[in-house]
Parts: structure tokens; C-alpha cells; sequence
């Protein structure tokens, strides 16, 4: 059921809340993806409990008593988030991410936390410490990362939508492999107090759900200013008012070098999907990006850059694991790392060190940044005679597990669809739009301009309502 209709059985009592999340908790425990690395079983009833008073009571809001989970490197107090990583394998945080207070005050119902690829960094959620996700479609593939673990959670119906963050692409690529929907808002919309920090100029929370307009549901309910976090000053809105709008006349914009790059199957796929749109009305305009070829190398050094920075503070001493032999504090802190860090990790802090160091912070990091500005100034360009734009959410469908955690490499090139809107701070949307030959989902990716959410999301659930027919 989309989530209004689980709202609506609730409140009619055709449903309660405990029996909700009981019939979730009792598919979490069949599970066979590895979408989650803590159940919280007991805490989750008693939340359902309180949530059916609320309901009973007539007092319920918008996400009362609906279940949901969270990416593990979103902080939830008195609950394990370990960000997949050895590093935080026992840590319980004091206190609640905001988006996860905003749920908390709703009565929604948190099942668990997710799995993902370590500290967020990677494209399968094969890197975790607790082991890869499986794709719920096809269980010798990757779900996707980082957020695998909450693509994988909604793909397989063990809850009806997840929390999750998204850097480069870490919501709409996983949702695209495991052929469900997830959006990345504008920067600022979802306050990041309580993320873990990787890259913080980049990352944002973001939703993954079954629909467009489940997506906007939620995120109306967790986005908002917040006065401890300074990079969120939005106020909430309604960002499902245009589910149902007409795109007669609405222009979409599309752009070669982005359906030149991916397999045959993922480029017609969008295409047909295209002319979907094309038949409610909407017309199609090619755009170019010249900046796009260096945008995944661009986000690869920013994000390394200020990883490097953000890691910096987990050295066993004031954070994360303590290594138990050591003769000093300098040993302490390489025994430390290397024994909490995995090689992707590890990989990406190199990286960062390299380019922020003195020889080095020219000839990369501020090319880079003056590459990230370019791309802004092309959306800005585009979006004055487009409303959108569409393209594949990821250049193939997802690979099979290899079992090596350094196996991310085969994808970083498929990151060019969903790196520039993070780099250019915009929001987008991934849906799916199709399978390949071996039944694999295939996503499409609707890219507005800054605080266009609503827009999109109206874009995203046309598309849903025509292609359903």
C-alpha cells in the first residue's frame, strides 16, 4: 500500500499499528538480503504501542504508527549506528539525528538501521563490515550503495520506505538497481545534524519509498529549518501538490553524452520513457554539459578531500576503536585506523590526504572546485529553457557480487548521472522506467532546479500514473 492508504486503514482501524509492525518485524527475520544490521524488536513494539494511542486517541499525524528504518550512519539515540565500519561496530549515540526527531515526533515506528557500504563510501554495499546487501530482484547482485541496505529494505517489502543519505548518488543509484524509487533534495531541505559526516558539503538525507509521492510524503514531514545545523534554513512544504499535474507544454531536457554512455538496454529504456512523456504533452529538447566529462573526477577529489578531514577525528582515542597493543600514541592511532578502517575507506583518506597536501591542493582541489562551479553555471544555463531534466540514473543495471570490496570500480563511472546534481546542490529523483534482458530494474532520474522538489516529485508520479496504464 502507498503510505496514505496505510494511513487511512490506521486511523479507520482496519489495521493497528502493533499488528503493522509486527507483520514487518516478521519479514525482517526472513530476510535474506542484508539489508539491516540492528532489528530493534522490542523498541519497535512499544513505539507501535504509543503510536496506537496516539490514533486512538484521534490525535494521530502524518507518519503515525507507519514503519520505517534508517541508514546506519544516521545517528539514533540508544540505538547502534555503526556506519557498517568496524571502527563504530559498539557505538550508541546520545542523541537523535534530526530527521530522525522529526519521525520520533510524528509516532512513526523505526524498525532498524540499515546496512551500507562502509562510511558511506562506495556504490554496492559490498565494502560493509556486516557483509554485502543483496539485490531483493536477484540475490547474486549488488543492491547498489551506499545506501543499499535501505534500497534493498523497500525492494523487498520489509518496510514501506527508509531513510537514507546521498553524496554522489548514494539514494537514486541503489533505488535504480533495486527498482524502487529514491530522492536527493536540495541542499539544505533535510537537516544533516546527526549524519555521520563523510563529505559535507556534498551529502544530504534523502528517502527511499515504493512511489514518487510516498517520497514527497515523507519528505515533507522531515525537512524544515533547524537552528543547530546552519546549512538548513528551508521551510517545509507540501511536495506532493503537483501529483496528478498536467505536462502539457512542460519542457524536458535531455543530454546526449549521458545516454551515450550507458548500455544499449539502459539508454532505450529512458528513451521509451521519453516518449511516454512526449504523449501527455511534454516536449523534448537536447541540452549539453561539456563540464559533465570531468565531473566524476571532480566529486571523487572533493569528496576524498573533505573525508580525509572528517575521519580525521576517529583515531581510538577521543572515537571509534581503540587497537589493543601499542607502545605510543602515534602507533596507537595507525593501529587504530588500520584495524577500524576498511580498504575502501582507507582508499578514499589516502586520496583526500594526497590532494589537500601542499604540492598538491592547486593542481587538484581548487581545480576541482572551479569544475563544480562550472557545473552549476551549465544547470543554471539549461534550466532557463527547461524545466527539467531527465536521464538514466546509472549506465548499466546492477553487477553480481564478487565478494571483493574494492569491486566499486567498475562503477565510478557510471556515477556521472548522479554526481553533478550533489556537486551543484540540486534536487533529483530516481524511478523506475523498465527491466533489461536479465529482468533487472532500470532507473530514470528527473533533475530540477534548486527547491523544485514538488516539481519533480509531480514529474516523477505522471510518469507512474501513465506508465501503470
Amino acid at each position: 500500500m502507498k503510505l496514505k492508504q496505510l494511513r487511512c486503514e490506521l486511523d479507520k482501524g482496519n489495521i493497528s499499528a502493533v499488528e503493522l509492525t509486527k507483520e514487518y518485524l516478521d519479514l525482517i527475520k526472513k530476510d535474506t538480503t542484508n539489508s539491516f544490521i540492528t532489528v530493534c524488536e522490542e523498541r519497535a513494539l512499544n513505539d507501535a504501542v504509543k503510536a496506537q494511542e496516539m490514533i486512538d486517541k484521534g490525535a494521530a499525524k502524518a507518519l503515525t504508527g507507519i514503519p520505517v528504518s534508517v541508514k546506519d550512519n544516521i545517528c539514533t539515540r540508544g540505538i547502534r549506528t555503526t556506519c557498517a565500519s568496524r571502527m563504530l561496530e559498539d557505538f550508541v549515540p546520545q542523541y537523535d539525528a534530526e530527521a530522525v526527531a522529526k519521525l520520533k515526533d510524528q509516532n512513526a515506528v523505526i524498525l532498524g538501521k540499515t546496512n551500507m557500504d562502509e562510511f558511506a563510501m562506495g556504490s554496492t554495499s559490498v565494502s560493509s563490515y556486516f557483509g554485502a546487501v543483496k539485490n531483493p530482484l536477484n540475490e547474486e547482485r549488488v543492491a547498489g550503495g551506499s545506501s543499499g541496505g535501505s534500497a534493498a529494505a523497500v525492494g523487498a517489502g520489509l518496510c514501506p520506505v527508509s531513510l537514507a543519505s546521498d553524496t554522489g548518488g548514494s539514494v537514486r543509484q541503489p533505488a535504480g538497481f533495486c527498482g524502487v524509487v529514491g530522492i536527493k533534495p536540495t541542499y539544505g531541505r533535510i537537516s544533516r545534524y546527526g549524519v555521520v559526516s563523510y563529505a559535507s558539503s556534498l551529502e544530504q538525507i534523502g528517502v527511499v519509498a515504493q512511489t514518487a509521492e510516498d517520497a514527497g510524503y515523507v519528505l515533507s514531514n522531515i525537512s524544515g529549518s533547524y537552528m543547530h545545523d546552519m546549512t538548513c534554513r528551508l521551510a517545509a512544504e507540501d511536495f506532493t501538490r503537483n501529483c496528478g499535474m498536467s505536462l502539457k507544454g512542460f519542457r524536458i531536457g535531455i543530454i546526449d553524452q549521458l545516454f551515450e554512455c550507458c548500455s544499449p538496454e539502459v539508454s532505450q529504456s529512458v528513451l521509451r520513457a521519453l516518449d511516454v512523456y512526449k504523449s501527455m504533452g511534454a516536449e523534448i529538447i537536447k541540452c549539453s554539459m561539456p563540464s559533465l566529462d570531468y565531473a566524476v573526477a571532480a566529486y571523487y577529489i572533493i569528496s576524498a578531500a573533505e573525508a580525509s578531514s572528517n575521519l580525521a577525528r576517529f583515531d581510538g582515542v577521543k572515537y571509534g576503536k581503540r587497537a589493543d597493543d601499542y607502545s605510543d600514541y602515534d602507533q596507537l592511532v595507525s593501529r587504530s585506523r588500520a584495524e577500524g578502517f576498511g580498504f575502501e575507506v582507507k582508499k578514499r583518506i589516502l586520496l583526500g590526504n594526497y590532494v589537500l597536501s601542499a604540492e598538491k591542493y592547486e593542481e587538484y582541489y581548487i581545480k576541482a572546485n572551479k569544475i563544480r562551479a562550472q557545473i552549476k553555471r551549465e544547470y543554471e544555463e539549461i534550466f532557463r529553457s527547461c524545466s527539467c531534466i531527465i536521464t538514466p540514473t546509472t549506465s548499466t543495471t546492477a553487477g553480481l557480487i564478487d565478494g571483493n570490496n574494492s569491486g566499486d570500480a567498475q562503477y565510478y563511472g557510471g556515477d556521472m548521472s548522479t554526481v553533478s546534481a550533489n556537486m551543484a546542490e540540486l534536487p533529483a529523483i530516481s524511478i523506475p522506467c523498465g527491466k533489461d534482458s536479465d529482468c533487472m530494474p532500470i532507473g530514470m532520474s528527473i533533475t530540477g532546479p534548486a527547491l523544485s522538489e514538488a516539481l519533480i516529485i509531480g514529474v516523477a508520479d505522471a510518469y507512474e500514473r501513465e506508465g501503470a496504464r
